[in-house]
């Protein structure tokens, strides 16, 4: 978790630090150089964690090519392998979801979330991330 969070901080385009992790995948050439991590976990939303779904909290690359739709099969593969029935992740609107398409996900329909999860009962730091996001799921049977 160290080490794919340290790749993480370096990378990714809009996010930082995973808060946690069920598992960790990283893609490396043979070399041992890591080219992309990914992060799973329990779902964020606690409507959604029933003990048999898994999320994808984190997913960055460098860059190297399919490298995102390979840990996305990766990620769908180990959940299975763990029990999991289901595994989802989120993207933003902006972003167009071809890697998750090209590994079998499904996007659902519509938008989700938005807003911020800082309220005056439970402060958090301010996201730049606030605005609506689509999920992706694939079924895991």
């Amino acid at each position: 978790m160290r080490e794919a969070n340290r790749f993480i901080e370096k990378h990714h385009r809009h996010s930082g630090r995973a808060q946690g992790c069920k598992f960790c995948v990283a893609l490396s050439d043979g070399q041992g150089v890591i080219h992309g991590v990914a992060v799973v976990g329990r779902p964020i939303s606690r409507y959604l964690d029933d003990g048999r779904t898994a999320e994808v909290t984190r997913l960055c690359t460098d860059g190297t090519f399919n490298g995102c739709s390979f840990l996305y099969g990766c990620c769908a593969r180990i959940a299975r392998e763990m029990g999991f029935r289901k595994i989802i992740t989120y993207t933003l609107a902006e972003e167009g979801g071809a890697s998750l398409r090209a590994s079998g996900w499904s996007c659902a329909p519509g938008f989700r979330g938005g807003g911020s999860w800082n309220v005056p009962g439970r402060p958090r730091t301010e996201s730049r991330n606030t605005g609506p996001k689509r999920m992706y799921y694939k079924e895991l049977r």
